[in-house]
């Protein structure tokens, strides 16, 4: 950028000075203005496609993207601000239109003028009366924080005068927690807050307190506790209809839990299975769910998986060998299918810190298979399965001849020999997914449900104990079963409960499940 040109004000006419002056002010604060967004224009191009992204974890990024984002806007109303004050005109007005449901309810403010009289008229000795042509309506979001309010039931006593047989009152209606505070509403309220907006549950007490309400996080915690118990069947159902599919996907993440005997956090697990046919067209819903154990051991994930014979898609971890073995408790050995993102990730590892050109072929080798992915997403398994024997069978056989070839050149002991012998390892399940359409290339889907676990386990640090651990797991099934099939939490939550605590027989609980609630006009 050339340097500024400085000017001598001494040499201007006293009476222009001034306004001069205001003018390189003016100057020097939009160059300011335009210097800032430039880095943080670069720093959001940084975030989005420097190399380092892909080391940052999903919510890492997202923070990343809300704060530059927020820098920038903030700097663009100081540039807009500059503009006005000059009189000069603002950038056109971002809009977001079409976004405003249009079952929102909607409050009309109609500004009317002063005086319907025309004042044209007016001027000249008139007196005419102006008529309504027409108007221009904007819609705005306004929110209202959530709205706190008080059911009272009331049922009347009745008694007849001319005899005394007795006193009629209609029964009290049904509770989840009978003579309790709350609704079966402000018990999925609290649900949907803790375990679907990550809001521990001492923060929502700090919340109502500032609207009055004092309800200890300990209050909160019984209520909580007592739907985790109601919902367990439902939960216990939902894992049955998974386990009948001929494929699913199984991953775990760590969920911390406190060892009160030690004062301390012990690193406890929640398994996710997960069923998810969306990309061939599958005609099951799909949905997962949380099994909590205190320990990552092998045999968790075969009592979890007790009653399932199909395709497993998972990553490499070796306490899902024992699941392939004939000595396999629950079922037949399983047939595994492993994931081809986490090979690449393996080599991605490598070129980021080196750049490794084995790596670098390693990974556009992969890249090609991908191609062939992206092309036959949404078609019939036997679509998929044509296409993969066609285009990516060969690619896959150059890939393990390539692979053979360069464990030969490459030190074992080396960090690319490690990540090249991870690949080796799990070469049959790596080619699963070439031998059948409805398998996939990776076990991304699963990734994508147990996102928000961690993010939970970010915001609430840590289970009270390995029984909230189960918990957390029982709830976080419902929650995420419910959104990937686009129903709302709250609103199947609240309905859930509602049945729960009016008896609903446990003979049709099927109509319970995520997937067959239908919200109410």
């Amino acid at each position: 950028m050339p340097a500024a040109m400085t000017i001598d004000l001494s040499a201007i006419p006293a009476d222009q000075r001034d306004a001069v002056a205001a003018v390189l002010r003016e100057r020097d604060a939009l160059k300011e203005i335009n210097r800032r967004l430039e880095h943080l224009v670069a720093e959001l191009n940084h975030a989005v496609h420097g190399k380092r992204s892909e080391k940052l974890s999903e919510d890492e990024r997202q923070l990343s993207f809300e704060d530059l984002e927020t820098a920038i806007a903030e700097v663009e109303e100081s540039q807009d601000t500059q503009l006005s004050s000059k009189g000069k005109t603002r950038r056109p007005v971002r809009r977001n239109r079409g976004n405003l449901p249009k079952d929102l309810p909607r409050i009309e403010h109609v500004i009317e003028p002063a005086s319907l009289e025309c004042p044209h008229c007016q001027k000249m000795g008139g007196c005419g009366v102006m008529h309504k042509i027409g108007e221009d309506r904007t819609e705005r979001l306004d929110i209202v924080p959530a709205q706190l309010r008080v059911i009272v039931t009331v049922r009347p006593k009745y008694a007849c005068r001319a005899c005394t047989d007795g006193v009629t009152q209609m029964p009290a209606p049904a509770h989840l927690i009978e003579g309790g505070l709350p609704t079966e509403g402000a018990i999925a309220h609290v649900l949907v807050s803790k375990y679907a907006d990550h809001l521990p549950l001492h923060r929502q007490s700090q919340i109502l307190a500032r609207s009055g309400i004092d309800i200890h996080r300990g209050t909160l915690a019984d209520w909580v506790g007592t739907a985790a118990f109601h919902l367990g069947p439902v939960v216990d159902r939902l894992a049955e209809h998974l386990k009948v599919s001929t494929k699913l996907f199984m991953d775990e993440t760590t969920a911390p839990v406190l060892d009160p005997g030690r004062g301390k956090t012990k690193t406890g697990y929640l398994w996710a299975l997960a069923r998810d046919d969306r990309a061939w067209g599958g005609d099951d819903p799909p949905g997962v769910v949380f099994f909590y154990a205190p320990d990552r051991r092998g045999e968790n994930a075969e009592k979890f998986l007790r009653g399932f014979d199909g395709v497993l898609q998972l990553d490499g971890y070796q306490g899902y060998n024992c699941l392939t073995r004939p000595s396999r408790k629950g079922g037949d050995p399983i047939r595994v299918a492993h994931c081809w993102a986490h090979a690449r990730r393996k080599l991605k590892e490598v070129f980021d810190r080196d750049g490794s050109e084995i790596a670098a072929e390693g990974l556009r080798r992969i890249a090609e298979f991908y191609r062939v992915e992206a092309n036959i997403r949404g078609t019939a398994p036997g679509q998929r399965l044509s296409a993969r024997q066609a285009r990516t069978v060969p690619l896959v056989a150059a890939f393990g001849e390539w692979l053979q070839e360069q464990r030969l050149r490459v030190s074992a002991k080396s960090r690319l020999g490690e990540k090249l012998a991870y690949i080796h390892r799990h070469w049959d399940g790596l080619q699963t997914f070439l031998h059948d359409g409805r398998v996939e290339i990776d076990s991304n889907s699963v990734e994508n449900l147990i996102r928000p676990i961690a993010l939970n386990r970010k915001n609430a640090l840590f289970a009270g104990h390995d029984e909230g651990g189960r918990t957390w797991g029982r709830i976080a099934s419902l929650i995420e079963t419910a959104k990937t099939n686009v129903v709302e939490p709250f609103a199947y939550l609240k309905a859930t409960l509602e049945a729960i605590a009016a008896g609903h027989p446990k003979s049709r609980i099927d109509e319970l499940l995520p997937w067959n609630f239908t919200p109410s006009s």
